[in-house]
């Protein structure tokens, strides 16, 4: 999936970037351009880093549910 427009960068392509040590949004950026223009995509580069490092919040589908925190 592409999550930055601006430069064409993949969800796979950041997930790369983290695996080789990439381990902030501004190295991430540095890494694959991702985030670099407008930065609309800043939220779900974030969420692709945390998912990738294992940082990922719990999500509960129960209707209502809130996660802890």
């Amino acid at each position: 999936m592409i999550v930055c427009h601006c430069h064409a960068v993949s969800d796979r392509a950041i997930r790369q970037a983290v695996r080789e040590g990439a381990c902030s949004y501004r190295q991430v950026a540095l890494s694959c351009q991702a985030g670099r223009s407008c930065g609309g995509c800043r939220p779900v580069v974030l969420q692709v880093m945390d998912e990738e490092l294992g940082n990922a919040p719990a999500v509960d589908a129960t209707p209502g549910a809130v996660a802890a925190s």
